[in-house]
């Protein structure tokens, strides 16, 4: 990874962070990396016991591990952690660095005379701004943002190239959303005509978006009909996932790639919803629920529930679902044999009583 700071000591990143090392703690380090590829001035981790093999034959200056891993055969300097995978995360922000864009307005872009810029804005390339919009300081706008009439974006928020926040929507600080994704468009709402025709109903509510969220790439997040549509603090959306009108994420929640949610569902706070799992509307997702990948959930799970499957359900259920699928060649077989063997003895039993 790309050193963007000067080198450091191993004493140095174990002080700020208050981890321990075992070992030589003057190891000058410049950058993290993974086990396999980490090379003589770079820290990387071990967290899973399974990559056991790998840490022993680093090339690392020093390895994080976990507590309560075996440090046996590690030929560098260890350091210490309750998580060690959280540990390198927390690492890897202190040297890296993403590129960022000079403060100031592309003079490609299109800014109206109405919007309020924060200092250090940086508006890039065929950017657009419309009207009344309210931009906090240092956020970046990357090429071909555009940002419609009346929208409001915090503080220190990256929007890169090609996002669409639709007029009314209101974003908080720190909040990073990936390429291609569009905040505000109209959510999926019709009423049938007599004539079979569809109606469509105005989508007239807005968007929420609180601080410290990440949207990852081709996402999309409908506005409602009427109030809104809100991602609470904290949570992280990964690409190519869909909110509909109305739905509430709440705070820390992660879902997944190609995860979506019909309207007007409410996600509680701290859920995960693995790739590929669908939402059906009106319902609610307790507070620390997880649905395994590709879960089709179409009823209420109860708060810290694992569920997984279609429908979804219970994971151990579904485990012993999943067990009982594998079989169900053998007992198709069986049944037949089965069904066989008694329309013989019917057969038979018939044949006996007509003889007596």
């Amino acid at each position: 990874m790309t050193d963007a700071r000067p080198a450091h000591t191993l004493r140095d990143i174990a002080t700020a962070f208050g981890y321990e090392i075992e070992g030589a703690a003057e190891a000058v380090i410049t950058g993290v990396a993974a086990l396999a590829d980490a090379g003589p001035t770079e820290l990387t981790f071990l967290a899973n016991p399974r990559y056991a093999a790998q840490a022993r034959a680093t090339r690392a200056a020093a390895i994080i591990l976990s507590q309560g891993l075996a440090a046996d055969g590690i030929p560098c300097p260890i350091v210490r952690a309750p998580d060690a995978y959280l540990a390198f995360a927390q690492v890897a922000q202190w040297f890296y660095r993403p590129p960022s864009p000079p403060a100031g307005i592309h003079p490609t872009a299109v800014v109206a005379a109405s919007a309020q810029l924060g200092a250090d804005v940086s508006i890039g390339p065929y950017a657009v701004v419309g009207e009344n919009v309210r931009i906090g300081d240092r956020t970046r706008l990357y090429a071909q943002v555009v940002v419609y009439d009346d929208a409001r974006i915090g503080a220190d928020c990256a929007l890169h190239a090609h996002v669409v926040v639709r007029e009314g929507v209101v974003i908080g600080q720190r909040v990073i959303i990936h390429s291609h994704v569009t905040i505000g468009c109209d959510g999926f709402g019709y009423a049938k005509r007599p004539d079979g025709r569809w109606e469509k109903i105005p989508q007239a509510g807005r968007v929420v978006v609180e601080d410290d969220v990440e949207i990852g790439a081709g996402t999309q997040i409908d506005r409602a009909s009427v109030g809104e549509t809100r991602i609470r603090r904290g949570a992280k959306l990964d690409n190519l996932v869909q909110i509909g009108h109305a739905v509430e994420v709440g705070e820390n929640a992660l879902l997944c790639a190609q995860v979506g949610v019909a309207g007007s569902a409410a996600i509680g706070s701290r859920v995960i919803l693995a790739g590929q799992v669908g939402v059906a509307g009106h319902l609610t997702i307790g507070d620390g629920a997880t649905a395994l990948a590709q879960s089709g959930i179409p009823n209420d799970v109860p708060p810290g529930q694992q569920v997984a499957g279609y429908p979804a359900v219970e994971r151990r259920q579904w485990l012993r679902i999943s067990a009982a699928q594998a079989k169900l060649p053998a007992l198709l077989k069986l049944v037949h044999t089965l069904e066989r063997r008694l329309a013989a003895l019917e057969a038979e039993r018939g044949a006996e009583r007509r003889l007596e």
